[in-house]
Parts: C-alpha cells; sequence; structure tokens
C-alpha cells in the first residue's frame, strides 16, 4: 500500500491517512534556510507595521472574502491531509477562521489605538499618560496537525493585524494546508516575506525557537512544550504554550440523559479524539451511569467510520499508526486493570491501516493511563460518582486544566460547580465548541500550557505594552527632586496626610504643612 512510502532523506511527504496516498513529497528547510526565513521577516516587518492598523485590516478583509469562496475546496484539502470528515473540516476549520477574521475586523483598530491612562495621583496631575501597543516584531509559530487550518490561522491573523511579521513551522503531517493558508494570505495582500512558510520536523521547529524570533506560540505535547520553554528561558523569549488536555465531563443527577450522552459521544469522536478539547474522561452520577452509559455504547456503535470525503462517514481515521498505536495501548491498559468495554476497543483494519472504532469504557479508576495521560483518540472512558464535591476532586485530579464542561439542568448550578473546576474553560451543556466563540479566550492552566489564544486576551499576547509620559509643564522642576532636607520630610508628611489621611481634619492640617513645596528653596 501507499503507506509504506518511506521518504528520502531530507525530505517528508503529506499522506492521506485514510487511503494512505501520498499527495507530496518536501524538502525540508534547514537551519540556515530557518535562520534565513526569520531575517528576511525582520526586514519586511516595519513597512507592514507602517502600513498602519487599518490597511492591515483591510488586507484581513480581502482574506475572509477569498476564504469564503474557496470554503469547500480548502475543506476538502483538510480532509485528504489531516482525515476529519468534510463537513468537520468546514465548520470547525473554514468557519472558524472566517469568524476570527471578522472579530479581528470588528476589534482590531480599537485595541490597537493608544489609551489614556489617568492620574489620580495629585502631584502627577501635570502629566498626560498614554498605553501604546507595539507588535513583537517578528512571531515564530509552530501549529500541530489535527486543526492544521484553524490554529495556526486564527494565530497567524492576530500576529499579523497587530502588525507583526510570521514565520509559521506547521507540522510535518499537515504542511499542504499551511501553504494553502499561506497562498490565500499572499493573494490578499500580505507580503511574502511578511508572512513565510518554514517545512521540516522537529529539527526545523528547534531551528525557529533558536532563531531570532520576537516571540513564539506553538501548539503540541506538554514534553515538547517543556522543552521549547526550557529554551526559550535561556535567552527570556516570551511564549505562549497550548499544549493539550483531558477534559473532563460531569454528568450531574439532574442532566438529561439523552442530550448529555449524544453531547459526550460528539465531543468524544470529532475528528476522531483527536482535539485538545475533545472529552477524555466522563464522570456521571451514580443514579444515571449505568443508563447514560447504555445510551453512549448505542450511540457511538451507530456512527459510520470511514473515508472523511464521504460524506455519510461519522468518524475519519487517526492521523497515523503511531497515534493508533497509542490508543490501543490506552484501551488494553484499561481492560488490563478490570475496565469493561462497552462498545469498539478494536481496529478497522477493513476500513484501512489508521481506522479504530469508536470506543466506550466502563468501571474505568484513575489508576489506569485511560485518565491520566492524553489518550488523542476516539475512546469515551466513563467512571460514576456520588456527590458533586466528588465530581469537582475528579475533575481536578488531572495534571492537565485545558477545558471542562458541566451537564446539568440547572444552570445556576452548573456554573457555581464550573468556577470550582481548574481549567482554562469550561462549558454548561456543551463541550469543544468554545474553540468556535472568536471572543473567548482559549488556553488552559497546570501542564496545558501559559498564555491565550483568541479575543482580545489572543491580540493581547501578540504586542508589547509601552507607557509612553509627558509632562505638560517642561519648563517647572519637579518639587520632588533633589534638595530634600528637614523641611521638605515635614511638606511630604503632610502631603501623604492630605491625599491619605480618613479624617477631614487631618487632610487639612496636611494640605496647610505641604502648602510651601511649590516655592521650596534650595532644589538642585
Amino acid at each position: 500500500m501507499a503507506t509504506d512510502f518511506k521518504p528520502a532523506i531530507g525530505k517528508i511527504t503529506s499522506v492521506n491517512p485514510a487511503t494512505g496516498e501520498v499527495l507530496r513529497e518536501f524538502m525540508l528547510a534547514t537551519k540556515t534556510e530557518v535562520f534565513a526565513a526569520v531575517d528576511r521577516a525582520h526586514a519586511a516587518q516595519p513597512a507592514w507595521h507602517g502600513l498602519g492598523v487599518r490597511q492591515r485590516i483591510n488586507v484581513l478583509d480581502e482574506f475572509r472574502q477569498l476564504l469564503h469562496q474557496r470554503k469547500s475546496e480548502i475543506a476538502r484539502l483538510i480532509t485528504r491531509e489531516a482525515g476529519k470528515p468534510q463537513v468537520e473540516a468546514l465548520l470547525t476549520e473554514v468557519l472558524v477562521v472566517l469568524d476570527a477574521a471578522r472579530f479581528y475586523l470588528e476589534n482590531s483598530y480599537a485595541f490597537l489605538r493608544d489609551q489614556n491612562v489617568p492620574h489620580r495621583n495629585l502631584v502627577m496631575k501635570a502629566k498626560s499618560g498614554l498605553l501604546t501597543r507595539e507588535p513583537y516584531g517578528v512571531i515564530g509559530i509552530i501549529s500541530p496537525w489535527n486543526y492544521p487550518f484553524s490554529i495556526p490561522a486564527t494565530e497567524t491573523l492576530a500576529a499579523l493585524v497587530a502588525g507583526n511579521a510570521v514565520v509559521l513551522k506547521p507540522s510535518e503531517l499537515t504542511s499542504l494546508t499551511a501553504l494553502e493558508l499561506a497562498a490565500l494570505l499572499w493573494k490578499a495582500g500580505v507580503p511574502r516575506d511578511v508572512l513565510q512558510v518554514v517545512i521540516g520536523d522537529g529539527s526545523t521547529g528547534i531551528a525557529l525557537v533558536n532563531a531570532s524570533i520576537d516571540k513564539l506560540v506553538f501548539t503540541g505535547s506538554v514534553a515538547t512544550g517543556r522543552r521549547i520553554a526550557q529554551t526559550a528561558a535561556a535567552r527570556l523569549l516570551p511564549v505562549v504554550l497550548e499544549l493539550g488536555g483531558k477534559d473532563p465531563m460531569l454528568v450531574l443527577d439532574d442532566a438529561d440523559i439523552d442530550v448529555a450522552s449524544s453531547g459526550a459521544v460528539w465531543a468524544a469522536f470529532m475528528n476522531a479524539g483527536q482535539a485538545c478539547l475533545s472529552v477524555e474522561r466522563c464522570y456521571v452520577h451514580r443514579s444515571l451511569y449505568q443508563p447514560f452509559s447504555e445510551a453512549c455504547a448505542r450511540k457511538a456503535a451507530q456512527l459510520r467510520v470511514g473515508n472523511g470525503m464521504d460524506p455519510e462517514i461519522d468518524v475519519g481515521p487517526l492521523i497515523n499508526e503511531r497515534q493508533l498505536r497509542n490508543v490501543e495501548a490506552h484501551v488494553e491498559d484499561a481492560r488490563v486493570h478490570g475496565a469493561r468495554v462497552l462498545t469498539g476497543g478494536v481496529r478497522r483494519s477493513d476500513l484501512g491501516q489508521n481506522f479504530y472504532a469508536p470506543t466506550v469504557l466502563a468501571e474505568v479508576t484513575h489508576e489506569m493511563h485511560i485518565m491520566r495521560e492524553e489518550t488523542f483518540g476516539p475512546v469515551l472512558p466513563i467512571m460514576p460518582f456520588e456527590t458533586d464535591n466528588r465530581a469537582v476532586r475528579l475533575a481536578n485530579d488531572s495534571d492537565y486544566g485545558l477545558a471542562a464542561s458541566v451537564w446539568t439542568r440547572d444552570r445556576a448550578r452548573g456554573e457555581a460547580l464550573a468556577r470550582r473546576i481548574h481549567a482554562g474553560t469550561v462549558m454548561v451543556n456543551d463541550a469543544v465548541s468554545c474553540f468556535g466563540v472568536s471572543e473567548a479566550p482559549h488556553g488552559g492552566v497546570k501542564s496545558s500550557g501559559i498564555g491565550r489564544t483568541h479575543g482580545i486576551f489572543g491580540l493581547e499576547e501578540m504586542v508589547r505594552i509601552k507607557y509612553l509620559d509627558s509632562d505638560r509643564m517642561p519648563g517647572m522642576k519637579r518639587v520632588w527632586w533633589y534638595g530634600y532636607g528637614e523641611s521638605f520630610t515635614r511638606q511630604m508628611e503632610g502631603f501623604v496626610d492630605l491625599m491619605f489621611a480618613r479624617s477631614w481634619g487631618k487632610q487639612l492640617r496636611g494640605a496647610l504643612r505641604s502648602a510651601g513645596v511649590l516655592k521650596r528653596k534650595g532644589k538642585i
């Protein structure tokens, strides 16, 4: 089969995970080429920033129109390279990027313009303060294969509209999609040196981290993220790290079983479970545990698995054999330690090399890998709990903290529990779709990462904050300058009383004591 294709040394290939078809072969960018790309980006960035935010917004608007025109074509490319059903590619990738562009069009100008900083300190009233936001310069982006369009696009759009240049290193598994993103942005008016794509593997990513970039945005595994953080720390390179999740779903005793089970099945199996926001731990109140588990198993068994290019397919392949073996190992470990397979639990070799049946597990525990480590596959493990407090403890018993969900008919109860869960996002009566809310930040706590993408907080990550202060009385020496002395000390004690004493009388006496400070003699 074509999946046995071995790339030549120094090359990588894009392969359709459903069919094994080799889509394209690429030469790996060398360290020298990566460094040169960053140098070109530095040279091009000032002119891009100099265009002004309104012109950059116009470029993003043109990109949005081009993407909308080619929405189905782009979705098909994503499906061919990443495997997910075409409708998922359209909704979770293309639609997300279109809406992100809309958000930046509507909000970037107000966000990036100077903001007045009021001065409440009386001694500073002669000053005028401004808060300015300036681009970092060159943003390096290392993006993953599971969302090869929406993740790099949302981050790239934020960086570009803020006036940065971007050097993007996509996953070696999905280079074609990244190049298509770049082609759209180039056609929309982004200069080629302002946005560059460097193709390669882990060594290419290391080269980018060590190049003269001004900030790095990385999405990937915890292990790689930690290594990147250590390298970046050596030269104080600022980073945004989105490092995955082990997202819990809490089904309370008043939840609608039919709705919650359908939500669990979709959130666990969409993109074959290969999403950092996938439900990977499901905790269900003991009173609903059996009927809920049976409903999930029944619905999972109805899912149609196959090539995502077929519009009737619900679940596509895993990205490659390595990922499938990881899923198998987690399921087998759970079996050995007492978990019960309600449905699935097997390869679908009849469909191809990378297919795995949607799997529902019962009687799982936190001693199993399936409840501790990121599985990144089509598996839904379900565990019972007795009280809300126990559910929260189970949800928080994880090294990860990206997202979570609470399912209940009582919204106030759900939101109260959501506040107690350690995660960057908690949804009530839905899961995963928070990534499609362009106004909302995306990112986690604990081992799920550092910083945020999306929304205003994502834009904030793309700029340096500068405070600009101007004095309105340039011809006058400041009263706090040298020539201190005993008299000045008493005056300043009075001034502090004027500003902060609790009684009016003490404030008045302080005003009288400090009144002579403006005529103070002996200033240097």
